[in-house]
């Protein structure tokens, strides 16, 4: 993946850590799932952002007051999209029940790797990954997530009924919750430290299931089909999370040879190229854009192939097809500025500072774009908008010292005046300690 990329995922510096992950394909259809829930709401469905949290476990959970954190363990636990579209009305019903009081204030304008280590009160760095995977690491033991914010059964109550009228409103049954409520309710007597983390921060009752069961039995929508495209997607999804994240004999095992369909080839593509098996990558990859060729997602992940094998000038072309094919989505420009800073030909940093300010306008919290803008001045030799790209990305790591370094050394070069000049007062202004008499 340069999930991220197509795929970018934070890095892991020993076993145990957590990891956010970026996906286009898969944030685009979470987003899918999740707007209309939002809109039922009555919130702005772009005031939130929701994060994909590489873990095996069944979790999710709200912070920060408009950030949604999904672990990838539930979503490879959902058999359809329905499963995922009630975990999600359910925690939308914390967002809008204003269950969120503890977290709110210093965190409501925080970049979600700050959310997560806050919540889990670990450390925050910064790893290059291999090829496309520029990430940011939460680092800290796993387990810590567990332990993050128990709801009361009166608020996950609360938050279950509004999950469900937003299921009603939009058309959408309750059934996929139930299942996964009633498969949860099977490891309710586990102990604690073998329990799943969504026992412990969705504290469930039996009393809550029953509540799903009779809204079932009274809805109209309860055997509501689901769209058969959207299905496919949540099969593609799932593949392309599985192909990036797991590795490649576990691919091949539960997308074997005799699966031909679009997902398990997907899935397959990716095993093959992890597996450095380049002629099957490429000839399955093409095989999938020749059947739709209007799928910017797989000129994605051919284009990210390509970058990693490096194969900077065919990779652009891929890239470019993908930006094309889904004008504006903001992982799949950055990873065409990542291959643009790496190639480095005339020309390539200037159109990586354009494509990337064109990304962080709706991803301007989004640390490792920063990180590829201030490589795009560098390479400019424009160090004051380079020191100011880094101001910006240690800033959202919550790294105070660096990012206050960094933006008076950008205002010495800047404009006096200028936009510019004035954000890095604004970080020196958001930096300063008391000591400073700001």
């Amino acid at each position: 993946m340069g999930l991220g990329g197509p795929w970018t995922r934070t890095a892991r510096a020993q076993s145990g850590q957590l990891s956010l992950i970026r996906d286009a394909e898969v944030e685009d259809t979470i987003r899918l799932y999740a707007t209309p829930l939002f809109e039922a709401a009555r919130l702005d469905p772009d005031s939130i952002r929701i994060h994909i949290v590489d873990e095996d476990v069944i979790n999710a959970f709200v912070a920060g007051g408009r950030h949604m954190f999904l672990f990838t363990g539930m979503l490879f636990e959902s058999e359809n999209p329905n499963t995922v579209i009630g975990v999600i009305a359910h925690e939308t019903g914390h967002i809008a029940g204003g269950h969120l009081s503890k977290l709110r204030g210093a965190y409501e304008d925080a970049s979600a790797i700050a959310i997560l280590s806050a919540v889990l009160g670990v450390a925050v760095g910064v790893l290059g990954g291999g090829g496309a995977g520029i990430g940011v690491m939460a680092s800290g033991q796993g387990v810590a997530a567990r332990n993050f914010y128990a709801f009361s059964r009166t608020q996950e109550s609360s938050a279950d009924q509004a999950g469900l009228s937003y299921l009603n409103e939009t058309h959408q049954s309750a059934r996929g919750l139930l299942s996964l409520m009633e498969k949860l309710s099977e490891s309710e007597l586990l102990v604690s430290s073998s329990q799943d983390p969504y026992m412990l921060t969705h504290p469930l009752s039996r009393e809550r299931i029953q509540a799903i069961q009779e809204f079932i039995s009274r809805s109209p929508w309860s055997d509501a089909p689901e769209p058969e495209d959207l299905i496919e997607r949540h099969h593609r999804m799932l593949a392309k999370l599985f192909g990036f994240l797991k590795a490649p004999r576990q691919t091949y095992i539960r997308y074997p040879e005799s699966d031909q369909s679009v997902s398990a080839r997907y899935a397959r593509s990716i095993a093959y190229h992890k597996d450095h098996l380049d002629d099957e990558a490429y000839q399955t990859i093409d095989g999938l854009i020749a059947e739709e060729p209007g799928n910017g997602y797989f000129w994605e992940v051919k284009g990210q192939f390509l970058f990693e094998d490096g194969r900077y000038d065919e990779s652009v072309v891929a890239l470019r097809e993908a930006t094309r094919l889904i004008p504006g989505q903001p992982l799949i420009l950055q990873l065409l500025a990542r291959v643009l800073t790496e190639r480095a030909a005339p020309g390539d940093a200037a159109e990586a500072v354009q494509i990337l300010t064109l990304a962080m306008r709706t991803e301007d919290d989004d640390p490792s774009a920063w990180m590829l803008l201030g490589k795009a001045y560098a390479l400019q030799e424009n160090l004051p908008m380079a020191d100011l790209s880094s101001a910006e990305f240690a800033y959202l790591l919550g790294r105070n010292d660096e990012a206050r370094m960094k933006a008076e050394r950008a205002s010495q070069g800047l404009v006096s005046g200028s936009v510019d000049w004035l954000r890095a007062q604004d970080i020196l202004s958001v930096t300063a300690t008391p000591s400073d008499g700001s």
